[in-house]
């Protein structure tokens, strides 16, 4: 379903179980971060009314995402670090149109938003399924399955407001983009890392 070029070496997941601390905070800081890409998509496109219903809605998950890690972070007697940097997306940042209508940097942002939630869903898939610590497990499982619509939501977006964007043609670019990216990643206690 995702169509992603390069699954998860399951084997990072023995990474991850060496610092759950370290996997949980940078997990927090992706689902604050996802927050706040939702809401700049609200705020720089507020004439659609059907997206900004729909994006409220995710905004919201993705804070409701945040509490959750948070509470268990808090749970465990762990401590939520300081926000890290997310080296994968501003990669893929850097991919995203410069030029072009505000309407073709706007499709690109869905696509760009759409690619994230791809990939986390693919790594929750990975922890859910291989994480020997069985409540994290079943709270990845769960969260994957939002992943999953998240992501399916950008794409129809994109779809249904682009104006000239060959939206079919700019995902399988940013499908081979990702593709090269993430070869130099899964090797570190962070979702994307």
């Amino acid at each position: 379903m995702l169509g992603l070029k390069l699954k998860t070496d399951p084997r990072w997941v023995n990474i991850v179980e060496g610092n759950i601390e370290e996997i949980l905070t940078d997990h927090a800081w992706c689902e604050q971060k996802a927050a706040t890409n939702v809401i700049t998509l609200i705020t720089q496109n507020s004439e659609h009314e059907e997206l900004v219903t729909s994006l409220l809605e995710i905004a919201k998950e993705e804070l409701d995402h945040f509490q959750m890690v948070h509470n268990i972070i808090k749970e465990r007697g762990l401590t939520l670090g300081r926000e890290r940097k997310d080296h994968y997306v501003n990669e893929l940042f850097k991919f995203l149109k410069k030029d072009g209508s505000r309407n073709d940097a706007f499709v690109d942002r869905l696509l760009f938003s759409a690619m994230i939630e791809a990939r986390s869903c693919e790594r929750f898939k990975v922890l859910s399924q291989n994480i020997k610590d069985k409540e994290l497990a079943t709270f990845y499982r769960e969260l994957m399955i939002s992943e999953a619509g998240h992501y399916t939501s950008f794409l129809a977006f994109a779809r249904k407001y682009s104006e000239k964007v060959d939206v079919d043609k700019r995902w399988k670019e940013w499908i081979e983009f990702e593709g090269e990216l993430i070869t130099n990643y899964g090797k570190s206690e962070t979702i994307h890392g």
